[in-house]
């Protein structure tokens, strides 16, 4: 297909993809006028410095498949920015001068890992959290001038969570007690000598997790702010980790809430998410009295209070694309060239399930009546949610005549820890449960036309779809894949380390331990009942859902001749690159075109 060189010309759907967009600046905690945001404007998602004194902007890194993934040091000389191949996520962390320069090795000595945290202190000593197969985790000081040394390793799951303002505590969130999804905490000097523990697990006998939220942004201040989940969700506390002192902060806000600190220490920025919305609060430490954050209704994905009180956030809704604003008045950081076109809002719908009441997403076209042609896309995670937040692919669909229903199943975040926690053992099978209560609602409101219903979705959401379209094979039109785990064993086996703990803790144990469980929720087990055209998009480098695994299931629809297709693409897990972003939605509405029955029609192979 040709591409359209007039914007004019080119599609909206294309439009959303291709307008440039930019992320929330960080800036240097010693020099704030000194910034880093990622953006696409080129094409190809990577760095940007940003000097706000003088306006200039520079791109920083510039790599075929993309970089996201860089930090500031605090005195904004250095940008930190992690060094993989080709998507791959295990690489070396690099470094260059703020205002440009060589790209340099930024800790010398560490071999490449996948990446653990990474936390930068005041005197250029650097906190480097590592995990590798062989290794399991490792941390990491390294100052400058000097070799690394290592100050701590475990078999299981392990990251930084953060340096103290005067780089005398070092926090790390571990997994030693075997659960992957509830960390526990360590506060440690940087020679690895313990200062305090916190570990709400009990050694992992409860299901409550902990998480760092920051050190007090002041020399000698020992208080490190927690999320916790005590009360069934997660929400922020106070732990002075040289006291043993735990603070509640007594916040009486529905669904989960996490917070960052004020530059001078005296207040804490609250993000508020709940039914897939969120909002800001400024939290009062000393009275304890909290302010609502004047921001539109929509989702705030991320934000910062700046030195002078202002409140800087990336702010968007399904309907409106994202823009970082500011309390101060404003837009903060205006992408250049073209403005993404609106799509349509998103309706709230609650569907009674067998786990409790649902929360699903619909967008529809504008006027249209159903029942329309439906696409249930399935996000990742799978703890993650889908929001009232600003998504090219979806208004892709919705502009082709599509209804779109976005479903938050059990396992999902932000509806509380026992409806996050309630996937384990039945691995994808209790998401499916629920994503089926909502295709019924869908087809018995008219909604959706039974006959012309696509499940899809990437990752998680691609395991999901595959699973779905086997155990559900009456239910679906056809199924879209990207980067899915399609044969559970295999990817178990070649996966990064940490998705093996992960897994560990969903099912109980390794498939060797508990194969019933992995094979009653591998789709390859399925594949033989699988009715309806699939469609798997997959990335050869993808260390998450591995292509071996993936090879597999499709050798199995091959070998009985299923209607199927595959695309591959030089990339890891999904791509940063605009124009193959696009290619791969183009592929996904022209597979349904061509498969999706007409209104009238059985579905084929039915």
């Amino acid at each position: 297909m040709t591409e359209p060189t007039d914007t004019q010309a080119m599609p909206d759907w294309e439009k959303r993809f291709r307008a440039p967009r930019v992320s929330l600046p960080e800036w240097a905690w010693d020099a704030p006028s000194r910034a880093l945001f990622v953006s696409n404007a080129t094409g190809t998602y990577e760095l940007y410095a940003w000097d706000r004194e003088t306006g200039g902007q520079r791109q920083v890194t510039d790599r075929p498949n993309g970089t996201t993934d860089g930090v500031l040091s605090p005195d904004g000389e250095w940008i930190w920015w992690f060094s993989d191949t080709d998507g791959d996520e295990f690489g070396v962390w690099m470094r260059q001068p703020f205002a440009g320069g060589e790209d340099v090795p930024a800790a010398p000595g560490l071999a490449a890992s996948y990446p653990g945290g990474l936390a930068i202190g005041r005197d250029g000593t650097a906190v480097v959290g590592r995990s590798t197969d062989d290794e399991g985790s490792t941390i990491h000081v390294v100052r400058p001038g000097r070799p690394p040394e290592e100050i701590y390793r475990h078999r299981e799951s392990a990251g930084v969570g953060d340096l103290s303002h005067d780089g005398t505590l070092i926090a790390i969130e571990h997994t030693e007690h075997g659960d992957a999804m509830h960390a526990a905490l360590r506060v440690v000097r940087p020679d690895g000598a313990v200062v305090a523990e916190l570990d709400d697990s009990k050694g992992g006998t409860e299901a409550l997790g902990l998480g760092v939220l920051g050190f007090a942004p002041v020399d000698g201040d020992t208080r490190l702010l927690v999320g916790h989940q005590r009360r069934g969700r997660w929400e922020p506390m106070l732990w002075d980790v040289a006291t043993g002192a735990e603070t509640d902060l007594g916040l009486d806000l529905p669904g989960d809430v996490s917070a960052e600190w004020y530059p001078d220490g005296s207040g804490l920025l609250i993000v508020h998410s709940f039914e897939a919305r969120s909002e800001l609060w400024r939290y009062e430490i000393a009275t304890g009295r909290q302010v609502r954050v004047d921001t539109p209704a929509g989702s705030v994905s991320s934000a910062t209070a700046r030195p002078d009180g202002a409140v800087e956030y990336l702010w968007s809704s399904a309907e409106r694309p994202p823009v970082v604003r500011s309390t101060a008045g404003g837009v903060v950081l205006e992408p250049p060239g073209m403005k993404p076109p609106a799509s349509v809002p998103v309706e709230d719908v609650w569907v009674p399930g067998p786990g409790g009441r649902i929360h699903a997403l619909v967008q529809r076209p504008a006027g249209a009546r159903g029942p329309l042609p439906t696409v249930f896309e399935i996000h990742g995670g799978p703890t993650w949610h889908d929001s009232d937040a600003f998504a090219a692919a979806p208004a892709a669909w919705v502009d082709h005549g599509y209804a779109v229903v976005r479903v938050n199943y059990r396992g999902s975040t932000g509806y509380g820890r026992e409806w996050t926690d309630a996937l384990k053992h039945r691995v994808g099978l209790i998401e499916l449960e629920d994503i089926a209560a909502v295709r019924e609602w869908a087809v018995t409101s008219g909604l959706a036309d039974p006959s012309r219903l696509v499940l899809t979705g990437g990752s998680w959401g691609g395991y999901l779809t595959l699973l779905g379209i086997g155990t559900q094979p009456d239910a679906w039109a056809l199924g879209i894949a990207a980067v899915p785990v399609a044969d559970y064993v295999t990817a178990y086996h070649d996966e990064m380390e940490a998705l093996k703990a992960l897994d560990r803790t969903l099912f109980g144990g390794s498939p060797e331990e508990v194969p019933e469980r992995f094979e009653a929720s591998s789709p390859i087990t399925y594949v033989d009942r699988v009715r309806v055209p699939v469609y798997i998009s997959a990335g050869v480098n993808d260390p998450r859902c591995p292509i071996r695994q993936i090879d597999n299931y499709v050798d199995r629809l091959a070998a009985r001749d299923a209607v199927h297709e595959v695309y591959r693409y030089d990339a890891g897990h999904g791509s940063l690159v605009v124009e193959e972003r696009i290619k791969q939605v183009r592929l996904e509405l022209a597979f349904a075109a061509r498969h999706l029955p007409q209104p009238g029609t059985r579905a084929e192979g039915r």
